[in-house]
C-alpha cells in the first residue's frame, strides 16, 4: 500500500531472504569469510550459527550468488526437519537429482549416493551440501553427513557439508559425544546481532535499494528505538519498519519520528500478547479436556461472548484503516490521472 505513496521500487523490509537486500555487516563480513575459507579448503563441515532472524539464510543465499557461475561445485541446499539418518540419505539424494526406489534400504541409498558423487569427482566436480535450519537434525543424521565426508576420487574429498542452523546446532556439535563429527570442522563461526550504528545503515540501505528518495525521513531518535526494541535482530527491525512506513502512509507523515515509532512498537507489543494469550486460552481449554472442567455452560457462553466482542471490536478496527487506506489510495490515483 505505501508503495505508491513514497514512491518506492518495491517493499525495502520485506522478510522473503532477497540476496538484493543482503546488508555486509562486520559479522555478516566474517561470516562469508569462514564460508569461503571452508570452500577453499574443499572438505569437511563449515558451521554457522545465530539467533533467529539475524540472516542466516540471506547468507546462504549470498554464498549461492557467489558460487552460481563457479562450474567446479555443485550445490545442493535444503532445510532441515527432525528426520532419522536413513530419510537423511533420500532427502539428499532428493536435492542432488538422484534416482532412487521408495523402498530402497540404506546400503542401496549409499551406493547410489557415493556413484554419483563419483561420477561428478571424474568431471572434475564436488559436491557441496548447503543445510539450512540444520539445528532440526538429529546427532544420527548429522553422523551420516560426516561418514559421507569420506567419499575420495584420487585422494579428493568429494563431499562438503555446510550447516547453518540456530545456536541449539554450537551446542550439539560440541557435545562429548560429537567428537568425531568436531574433528571434521574446518571453520565455524557465530551471527551476532547489528550494533546501532549498523542498524541505522540498514535501515538506510534497504531503503535505497527500495529506491527511496529520502521520504519519508526516519530521525535518529526513531532508529534508536527501533534497534532497541529490536535488538538488532534483521527480521525484528524489517517488521518494525514495515509497520512504521504502513503507518506513515495511513496518517500521511513525511517524517518518521521517535513518537510515531513509540506508537507502532505499542501496537506490535499488543498484537504479540494477544497472540500469546489466545495460545495459553487454547493451551487451557485443551488441557482441561471435558465439560466439567470448562465450568458450566452459561460460564462457557459467556466466555464466547466476550471472545466473539473482543474479535468484533478488532475486526472494526482494521476495517477502518483499511477504509482509510483505500480512500488514501484512490486520492492518489486521482492525482495520477490528472498528471
Amino acid at each position: 500500500m505505501y508503495k505508491n505513496f513514497y514512491k518506492l521500487s518495491k517493499n525495502p523490509f520485506q522478510l522473503n531472504a532477497d540476496p538484493s537486500f543482503f546488508f555486509d555487516s562486520s559479522g555478516h563480513k566474517r561470516a562469508k569469510a569462514y564460508l569461503r575459507y571452508g570452500l577453499a579448503q574443499g572438505e569437511g563441515f563449515v558451521v554457522v550459527t545465530g539467533i533467529p532472524g539475524t540472516g542466516k539464510t540471506m547468507l546462504v543465499k549470498e554464498l549461492g550468488k557467489f558460487l552460481e557461475n563457479d562450474q567446479s561445485v555443485i550445490i545442493g541446499s535444503l532445510v532441515s526437519s527432525n528426520v532419522g539418518a536413513e530419510d537423511t540419505l533420500r532427502m539428499l539424494a532428493a536435492t542432488f537429482a538422484i534416482a532412487y526406489e521408495l523402498d530402497d534400504g540404506k546400503a542401496v541409498l549409499l551406493n547410489r549416493i557415493e556413484t554419483f558423487f563419483k561420477e561428478k569427482a571424474k568431471q572434475g566436480k564436488r559436491i557441496l551440501l548447503i543445510v539450512d535450519e540444520a539445528q532440526n537434525l538429529p546427532n544420527q543424521s548429522i553422523e551420516e553427513l560426516r561418514m559421507l565426508s569420506n567419499y575420495e576420487w584420487e585422494g579428493n574429498i568429494i563431499f562438503q557439508t555446510f550447516l547453518i542452523g540456530q545456536e541449539e546446532l554450537g551446542k550439539r556439535i560440541f557435545a562429548a559425544d560429537m567428537e568425531q563429527v568436531r574433528q571434521r570442522i574446518v571453520a565455524t563461526y557465530q551471527l551476532k546481532s547489528l550494533n546501532a550504528d549498523e542498524t541505522k545503515e540498514y535501515i538506510l540501505f534497504r531503503l535505497q535499494k527500495a529506491g527511496w528518495q529520502g521520504n519519508p525521513q526516519f530521525h535518529d531518535e526513531a532508529i534508536a528505538a527501533v534497534h532497541a526494541f529490536s535488538k538488532g535482530i534483521p527480521r525484528r527491525i524489517n517488521t518494525v519498519c514495515d509497520r512504521l512506513l504502513l503507518y506513515g502512509f495511513l496518517e500521511e507523515l513525511r517524517q518518521i519520528d521517535l513518537q510515531a515509532t513509540k506508537k507502532v512498537i505499542a501496537e506490535i507489543m499488543e498484537d504479540s500478547q494477544a497472540i500469546k494469550a489466545q495460545k495459553q486460552q487454547v493451551t487451557t481449554e485443551r488441557l482441561a479436556g471435558t465439560t466439567e472442567a470448562n465450568g458450566s455452560l452459561e460460564q462457557r457462553v459467556a466466555a464466547l461472548e466476550e471472545a466473539v466482542s473482543e474479535l468484533s471490536n478488532k475486526l472494526k478496527k482494521e476495517q477502518a484503516l483499511l477504509r482509510k487506506a483505500i480512500l488514501i489510495q484512490l486520492d492518489m490515483d486521482d492525482v495520477y490521472d490528472d498528471d
